[in-house]
């Protein structure tokens, strides 16, 4: 039998470690027989991501970081060199100064105001410039957001602002690759227990309140979130764009706001 992702290729930024969602979907995506070239932000995650990469069996692993335009391109000039064109593409990067995650929101200086939403928000609009002439006919672009885009999260601060400004970026961005049957969707992903969500400060109350709220009664779990990730880059999606899909075991549709959860939970 001929697997979903049979004679796919695309490539995935974001992936740090085998505890994320993105391993998760890249998990998936190999599992149904895609190829995968990945990417690291510097040397240090290198050490991390290329005995991913390695295991896999990827072609591909190069280093990219996302506010730097000459590292971007080179990324899509090796992809095609080494690939050709692009069936999916992940984004599953975000970050903010620690400080700016803890605290009140409106101390967030201007400097962490710009590196939050250049990374988080921008380096998905920066991706799909470079990779668009790549792309294949029927592609798909997924990128990673949080209910704290709609609601207010306790801590979460300026990383809710670049998650807003990621989704409605999604939004332009599946408009205009849509010329080129392009498709761009995100998916908003319950609390999970993952490496990155340990710097945000309360983040247990979060997996505490999923739990008491949720209508199914449970958090998230990574195998949720890989399965749709496969999906929404593959072509069993092919009619959705320019959505966020909710895959938080329906907290979104429960929750007024997560700082009324919070005092609950004190």
């Amino acid at each position: 039998m001929t697997k979903l992702m049979e004679g796919k290729k695309g490539i995935l930024f974001g992936v740090s470690n085998k505890f994320g969602i993105a391993y998760a979907i890249a998990e998936k995506l190999k599992e149904q027989g895609a190829e995968i070239a990945f990417t690291y932000a510097n040397e240090a995650m290198e050490k991390r991501v290329r005995p991913i990469a390695e295991e896999m069996g990827s072609k591909m692993c190069v280093q990219c970081d996302v506010t730097n335009e000459d590292e971007m391109a080179n990324v899509f000039k090796e992809y095609e060199k080494t690939y050709g064109k692009i069936d999916f593409m992940l984004h599953a990067v975000a970050f903010a100064n620690k400080e700016d995650l803890m605290g009140e929101f409106i101390d967030t200086s201007i400097e962490g105001w710009n590196l939050a939403l250049h990374i988080s928000a921008y380096s998905l609009v920066s991706m799909c410039r470079h990779a668009r002439p790549l792309f294949n006919d029927g592609a798909s672009v997924l990128a990673m957001t949080y209910l704290a885009s709609e609601k207010v999260v306790p801590n979460y601060n300026v990383m809710a602002i670049a998650k807003s400004a990621l989704e409605c970026s999604s939004r332009y961005l599946a408009m205009d690759l849509g010329k080129n049957n392009v498709r761009v969707n995100c998916i908003s992903a319950g609390a999970i227990k993952t490496m990155a969500a340990r710097g945000i400060s309360g983040f247990d109350k979060m997996l505490h309140a999923g739990e008491l709220r949720s209508p199914m009664g449970r958090c998230v779990s990574l195998d949720d979130v890989g399965k749709t990730g496969l999906y929404l880059l593959s072509d069993l999606s092919s009619g959705i764009t320019g959505e966020v899909v909710h895959v938080d075991c329906g907290c979104h549709s429960v929750y007024n706001s997560l700082a009324e959860l919070e005092a609950m939970l004190k």
